[in-house]
């Protein structure tokens, strides 16, 4: 399936479509079923599916240092939008000029001309526009071009499907229930970049992700890896600031692939977060550290050897 990626909102539309709008950060079941419905109705109404989403995200935008950490990285929130049958994304950079717009301004100049929005779909809860004044009833009150339709919440063992709900089971370490959430394994994707080689000098060498943002977990872990043979290989994952090396360092996934000895630096992966082991914890010398490494690689050997993932 082919998706038009837009960088912006453009100066004025090519032609009416059918749109979603949202953050969607996690693409959770709870966005799932909004990206179906939207796929479903824009094929009735022989309209193109869109989606408009954000960057930066509006609380980081208003607050950075107490916005939360993003579920989801650019790119796989794309190829998710992608893989649920979405025709185009509009990529709307979220500035002071944005936030200043009223509702009504938000109306007649995004959704009616610049995006020709002729079927919208947004959930209950939706809040737009300065202060964030327009609500659902403000779309319908004032939707004399388009018709809006409101997605109810998605309940998941008596929970609402959100990223907020999602983010809270991440930092307790219940992966379990995120999986549930999600739909699919909580997962980081990016590319393997050299490292101190420490992990290496330790007897683990470990394939090191960067990471750009703060983290939505933190620990040690049972994770799968995707993107480094034909088919996924389990291993074990250091996630946090490693304080046993030094203070004050920023935070980097690592991981030890089991049975593995190839390089692989440059390679774009992704790595499913399956069980936590225990939190990060800082310990009196390498030795020590390197004892509780192997003891950590044990436990995750043991859960695949028991685990039905």
């Amino acid at each position: 399936m082919h998706l038009r990626i837009f960088r912006g909102l453009p100066a004025r539309a090519d032609g009416p479509i059918a749109l979603s709008i949202g953050n969607f950060d996690g693409v959770h079941r709870g966005h799932q079923a909004m990206l179906l419905r939207l796929v479903e109705a824009a094929e009735d109404l022989r309209l193109p599916s869109a989606v408009l989403t954000f960057d930066p995200h509006p609380r980081e935008f208003f607050a950075k240092e107490k916005a939360p950490a993003r579920l989801m990285q650019r790119r796989p929130k794309l190829d998710a939008f992608r893989t649920f049958g979405i025709s185009r994304v509009y990529v709307a950079r979220f500035n002071a000029e944005l936030a200043a717009l009223t509702p009504e301004a938000f109306v007649d100049d995004v959704l009616v001309r610049k995006l020709a929005t002729r079927w919208l779909l947004v959930g209950e809860d939706f809040r737009f526009g300065k202060n964030r004044a327009g609500d659902l009833a403000f779309l319908r009150a004032h939707s004399k071009a388009f018709s809006v339709e409101a997605m109810r919440t998605v309940d998941i063992g008596g929970e609402r499907a959100s990223s907020t709900a999602v983010r809270e089971a991440l930092a307790a370490g219940d992966l379990d229930r995120a999986t549930a959430l999600l739909g699919r394994p909580y997962t980081l994707v990016g590319r393997v970049a050299h490292g101190d080689k420490r992990g290496r000098g330790l007897g683990f060498p470990t394939a090191n992700l960067p990471l750009k943002r703060k983290p939505a977990l933190s620990g040690i872990f049972a994770v799968r890896v995707h993107g480094v043979g034909p088919s996924p290989l389990a291993g074990v994952a250091s996630l946090g600031v490693r304080p046993t090396i030094a203070a004050g360092l920023q935070p980097v996934l690592e991981v030890f692939i089991f049975d593995f000895d190839q390089s692989i630096y440059g390679r774009r992966v992704a790595v499913e977060f399956l069980h936590k082991l225990r939190d990060e914890e800082k310990y009196d010398d390498l030795d020590a550290l390197t004892s509780q490494i192997r003891a950590d690689v044990a436990q995750a050997r043991d859960f695949f050897a028991n685990a039905t993932v």
